[in-house]
C-alpha cells in the first residue's frame, strides 16, 4: 500500500530522515528533548506526535508560500507558521491530553525553537514544492520519534522498573536485590542511552565524521 502512495524517491527520503540522515543521530539536532521529556514513554509519544506534526505542516505552508515571502524577512515568516502550529498543538493537548500537558510543561512550546523544524523549513521547504516538503518533514519527525521513544524505553525501564506506567520488572528481582538505575531518572541517564544509539546508529550505517 505504501507503495502504490509514495513514490521510489520519496520513499527514499523518508528513510534518510530515519536512517542516513537521521536529524539526531546524524545531525546532533534536537537532543535537549531527550533530557526533557524521556523518563516517561508516554510523555516521549506525545513529544514526538506534536514535533512531526509541527515539522510537517509547517514545511507544507512555507513551502506554498515560499515565492512569496521576501527573503530579508523570510526567518520571521517561518517562526509566525512554526509558533501558529506549536500553539495549535498545545493547546489540543491542553483540551484532550490535559495532564500530559502540564508533565510536558513549556516543552511543546519550545519546539519553536527547535533546531530540526527551523532546518528543515530553510533548507528544504523554501526550495521544493508542497508534497515533496511534507514527506521531508514527515521522514524527519519520525527519525526524531524514532530515537526518543528508543531512550524514554530505556530511561523508564531501567529507571523505574516500568514502561507506560505497567511494571514490567518482575517483583521477584526486587525481592533478591534488584534496584532501580537512579541515574536513568536524570539529565546524564538521557545521554548516556542517547550516546549509545549514536554510536550504535553510525557503526551500522558506516557514517564516518568529515574533517
Amino acid at each position: 500500500m505504501a507503495q502504490a502512495i509514495l513514490t521510489k524517491q520519496e520513499r527514499k527520503q523518508i528513510k534518510e530522515g530515519m536512517w542516513d540522515k537521521n536529524p539526531i543521530t546524524f545531525q546532533v539536532l534536537g537532543i535537549c528533548s531527550s533530557l526533557a521529556v524521556t523518563t516517561q514513554l508516554k510523555t516521549a509519544l506525545v513529544m514526538c506526535a506534536a514535533l512531526t506534526f509541527v515539522v510537517a505542516m509547517s514545511n507544507v505552508v512555507i513551502s506554498l508560500l515560499r515565492n512569496m515571502i521576501p527573503s530579508k524577512i523570510r526567518i520571521i515568516i517561518q517562526l509566525s507558521v512554526i509558533s501558529s502550529l506549536v500553539i495549535v498543538a498545545d493547546q489540543f493537548l491542553r483540551a484532550y491530553m490535559y495532564d500530559v500537558s502540564k508533565q510536558l510543561s513549556v516543552f511543546v512550546g519550545l519546539i519553536i525553537t527547535n533546531c530540526i523544524v527551523m532546518g528543515r523549513a530553510e533548507a528544504y521547504a523554501m526550495a521544493n514544492p508542497p508534497r515533496q516538503s511534507f514527506i521531508d518533514g514527515l521522514g524527519n519527525g519520525l527519525g526524531y520519534s524514532a530515537v526518543l521513544i528508543l531512550v524514554a524505553i530505556g530511561r523508564e525501564i531501567l529507571g523505574s522498573g516500568t514502561l507506560l506506567g505497567y511494571p514490567v520488572v518482575p517483583r521477584f528481582m526486587y525481592d533478591h536485590g534488584y534496584v532501580n538505575c537512579g541515574i536513568m531518572v536524570l539529565a546524564p541517564g538521557a545521554f548516556f542511552l542517547l550516546g549509545m544509539i549514536i554510536w550504535i546508529q553510525r557503526a551500522l550505517s558506516g557514517y564516518t565524521e568529515q574533517h
